[in-house]
């Protein structure tokens, strides 16, 4: 029975402001390969959830199929959690903000799941601009079915097999930054410091945020020769900043000499904060976010960090101007208003 956690919880556990500790926020013990880097970022999801003081219950976790989406047992028990078919977590995600947009929506995927069978619901996700945080945990190779390179797999990798992948990968951030996402990030699994502040700017912000977080597969794709390996990302990554989370209603501070940092406030009042490490900077040009992710694949660099923000984004509720009662709570009248309203609609187009 090694794989249940123990119950007992030492007393003097420190609590955040709505009164959970830490552990509050775990799940069960995961089942995934020693190592493997999906586990880091559940340990960053629960870091996150723990320190903004999110009380679990007002978080649905949603997933598809792979050892990515897995995690959601590993993280925020006491949340609500539907893990869907392959490939469809988006639509599911769709369903259940409609119909209830008070929830906080945090959607696991995997390369697989996202840049194959699910790429048409990732790409209508984004261009609805779903109020959501999209995780890619993101290894590629299939590591549920022997290590096969994904679609993310970048040209001239080397499997374990020995085999060299002959097609060139499907970039999830470049695309994203394409098709109009308003939050654009790519992380490492093996880098807590910067990714925990990420995914709390992601669930803070008002609109589709995705997160590309290279995660390396210990069986299948932590080999020489592979672009996805630990070795490999530590040696080629650059990051775009330092960041750091401010949340609403604290002061915010900055310690960097004037011009070097830039504070970037998003639509609750809370504020990303980052310490420019490339050269003139700015999150917020789409543009000179896709022309710096060009020049880094150029260069064999891995852009890290937040690449871009929207902060003046609006969701796919206020685009359509849905009503802000969830579902449930609507009453016969208010879905069926009658005949005259009907008659009224069909009016004005005659």
């Amino acid at each position: 029975m090694t794989y249940i956690k123990p119950k007992f919880r030492h007393p003097d556990l420190p609590k955040n402001a709505v009164g959970f500790t830490k552990t509050d926020y775990e799940g069960v013990i995961s089942t995934l390969c020693a190592g493997c880097g999906h586990d880091s970022i559940s340990g960053s999801i629960v870091q996150a959830c723990y320190e903004m003081s999110i009380e679990p219950h007002r978080v649905a976790k949603l997933s598809g199929i792979g050892c990515s989406s897995k995690t959601p047992n590993y993280f925020l028990n006491n949340s609500h959690g539907f893990n869907s078919v392959h490939g469809r977590m988006p639509s599911v995600a769709t369903g259940a903000n409609m119909a209830n947009r008070d929830l906080i929506y945090l959607g696991v995927s995997g390369d697989g799941d996202t840049a194959s069978i699910g790429m048409g619901q990732f790409v209508h996700a984004i261009r609805r601009n779903l109020n959501m945080l999209y995780i890619v945990m993101n290894n590629g190779c299939y590591g549920l079915t022997k290590g096969q390179d994904s679609a993310t797999a970048d040209a001239g990798s080397v499997s374990k097999s020995g085999s060299v992948n002959p097609f060139e990968g499907i970039d999830l951030v470049g695309m994203a930054l394409e098709l109009g996402a308003t939050f654009v990030a790519r992380s490492f699994s093996g880098d807590k410091t910067q990714l925990v502040p990420l995914i709390k700017a992601a669930l803070s912000h008002n609109g589709f945020a995705l997160i590309d977080v290279l995660s390396p597969c210990v069986t299948f794709n932590n080999n020489v020769g592979s672009t996805k390996s630990y070795d490999y990302v530590r040696d080629h990554i650059e990051a775009l900043a330092e960041i750091g989370y401010v949340p609403e209603k604290e002061e915010i501070t900055v310690s960097y000499d004037s011009g070097s940092s830039v504070d970037v406030e998003l639509h609750d009042g809370s504020s990303v904060q980052l310490h420019k490490l490339a050269e003139g900077w700015d999150p917020r040009d789409r543009q000179a976010a896709m022309s710096r992710l060009q020049q880094a694949k150029a260069e064999g660099e891995i852009l890290t960090g937040l690449v871009y923000v929207d902060p003046d984004s609006k969701d796919l509720h206020e685009i359509i101007k849905s009503d802000k009662r969830p579902l449930n709570s609507l009453k016969e009248e208010d879905l069926c208003p009658g005949a005259g309203v009907l008659a009224m609609i069909n009016d004005e187009f005659r």
